[in-house]
């Protein structure tokens, strides 16, 4: 959200007593703040070479934290990706509307989605159970270790008529750099088989979506579901470890 701020006059042939080029006010919901002023190299700018308008930056995030001054153009794509937006709820699926900041994540899974299970440890067992169920499913759970949580989440998609895939990721519940600080590895064991993931895990900023998006996690189709699975049952090893800095 941006606004056009009062346009400054131009007398014909005349000059600017100040040798402003520009002036980018930001508004942060309750004040308007003047940030800076660029300089002409002559001591008068000319009144044609002065813009017509000056812009007013709206910043959506600027009273949760975020102090960064852009022009109007740049600010969507910011926001987009900024680290002071609010934490949508991690689960996958569109049906949990709920926002909030990051401190309160783990307290709304525990009270908004129960049914999710927890384990303990860097090395745990997630259980996938009836792979086989028609159309996109779903299968979450929790892994704390490290003073973190980890939301693991095996995602089945069907492309098109008869083609499933699956997408196995693991998140944080933090930020984007503190999931620079782990690293975590998914496997899947079977007779005389083995397939293996590692990657950085992703902020929960960045969801699932992003993930499936860039390819940044585990592929698998459902043939090699079924080379893994035990009864319909798909067990995915996870290992949970810290990055040296």
């Amino acid at each position: 959200h941006y606004a056009h701020a009062e346009t400054f006059p131009k007398k014909a042939g005349g000059s600017l007593p100040l040798n402003l080029m520009g002036v980018l006010l930001v508004c942060d919901g309750t004040k308007v703040h003047l940030l800076k002023t660029l300089h002409s190299s002559s001591s008068n700018a000319s009144a044609d070479a002065f813009p017509d308008r000056l812009y007013l930056v709206f910043f959506q995030y600027a009273t949760t934290g975020c102090s960064l001054t852009l022009h109007h153009t740049e600010k969507p794509e910011h926001e987009d990706i900024c680290e002071y937006r609010p934490y949508s709820c991690p689960c996958p699926g569109a049906s949990c509307k709920w926002q909030g900041s990051l401190e309160a994540v783990m307290s709304h899974l525990m009270h908004a989605h129960k049914s999710i299970t927890t384990l303990q440890g860097e090395d745990i067992v997630f259980l996938a159970t009836d792979i086989n169920l028609p159309g996109a499913v779903d299968w979450v759970m929790m892994q704390s270790c490290f003073g973190h949580h980890f939301m693991l989440v095996l995602e089945k998609q069907e492309k098109y008529e008869g083609h499933q895939q699956f997408f196995a990721i693991v998140l944080l519940i933090g930020t984007r750099k503190q999931a620079e600080n782990f690293a975590y590895r998914l496997e899947l064991n079977g007779n005389r088989r083995r397939l293996t993931w590692e990657a950085t895990p992703r902020s929960i900023h960045d969801g699932v979506s992003a993930a499936i998006l860039n390819s940044d996690c585990l592929v698998f189709d459902t043939a090699i579901a079924h080379l893994f699975a035990d009864n319909g049952n798909l067990g995915i090893n996870v290992t949970i470890s810290t990055c040296c800095p």
